[in-house]
């Protein structure tokens, strides 16, 4: 009687040993499993991080190729801007570029080379009274300067700082060329929307234009082609 007692307390004993060690089994189990998905987290981090970095310097590859080359464009035009300047200038070309799908460093260097007269002046001033790099009219700086959050006081404050010249002007190109494709909205830019539209609609007649942006459109494409070749 005894011994069966004894018996079936080994038993116990054993069944509940063998329940502790499965458990303290799967804690370790467990604790692999989290160790193993920690590392799994610090692998995918340090991917991201190196992926990011590649990114990072292919970016910057190409915003310092970018503003070496605006540089050059510029410098052809005028030699009489100081680096900083220079600098500013270029940075400000290529941001549009990056922040506007339709424009790229080309078309804007073309643009402002045809507009400020081969100049690159930051203060040129044109017959019609147009200000700037990009040759905005008073009005029209006024409008797109509400919508930059760009305080509005007189023309040549505003429109003479090349940095403000710059984002008026991309941001009022990019409008008119998402609406009338490349070459009508630099008829547009030029000689106004409904002219431009009443050239898209004749099937590009050349007599709809006003003379002035008859030689325009094909002197800025001009240029384009030749910056991006």
């Amino acid at each position: 009687m005894i011994s069966s007692i004894l018996l079936n307390v080994l038993k116990k004993l054993t069944f509940v040993t063998l329940m502790v060690m499965l458990f303290l089994s799967s804690l370790n189990f467990s604790k692999n499993v989290n160790r193993i998905e920690e590392d799994q987290r610090k692998v995918l981090n340090i991917a991201r991080h190196v992926s990011d970095l590649q990114t990072g310097l292919k970016l910057d590859s190409a915003r310092t190729a970018a503003i070496e080359k605006i540089t050059k464009i510029m410098t052809r035009y005028n030699k009489t801007l100081d680096a900083q300047q220079q600098y500013q200038i270029a940075n400000e070309i290529y941001t549009m570029n990056v922040k506007y799908d339709n424009l790229d460093v080309d078309l804007i260097c073309a643009t402002i080379t045809h507009e400020s007269a081969r100049s690159w002046r930051p203060d040129v001033l044109s017959p019609a009274g147009a200000v700037g790099l990009m040759q905005i009219m008073p009005h029209t700086g006024e409008f797109l300067s509400r919508h930059e959050g760009i305080e509005w006081t007189t023309p040549e404050e505003v429109l003479h700082n090349p940095i403000n010249n710059i984002r008026m002007g991309c941001r009022y190109l990019s409008m008119l060329i998402e609406l009338y494709h490349v070459d009508g909205g630099l008829a547009a830019y030029n000689g106004g929307e409904r002219r431009a539209a009443r050239w898209l609609a004749s099937g590009r007649d050349d007599e709809v234009l006003f003379e002035e942006t008859r030689g325009y459109v094909p002197a800025v494409l001009k240029l384009y082609r030749i910056y991006k070749n």
